[in-house]
């Protein structure tokens, strides 16, 4: 069944739902899936700085920071 097939038969299944709850239901679902994350101006710039370290490959790695970790850990 192809996305559109998919679409078309939910659409006529909803359509014999006559229980407010479960609709309600479905449309909890519907609207958790299909939330928009709004970003501010400074979350985009963020992201566009953290996008250009990785490029820049100036960032370390989990790994990395779990070795320092530890051994920030040893010295206490």
């Amino acid at each position: 069944m192809t996305t559109v097939d998919l679409k078309k038969h939910l659409i006529q299944r909803i359509s014999e739902i006559n229980d407010s709850t479960f609709l309600e239901a479905i449309k909890t679902i519907l609207d958790t899936k299909s939330s928009v994350i709004r970003l501010t101006t400074e979350q985009r710039e963020e992201i566009k700085q953290s996008q250009e370290q990785i490029n820049q490959r100036i960032f370390i790695t989990q790994d990395q920071l779990d070795e320092e970790f530890g051994k920030w850990a040893n010295e206490n």
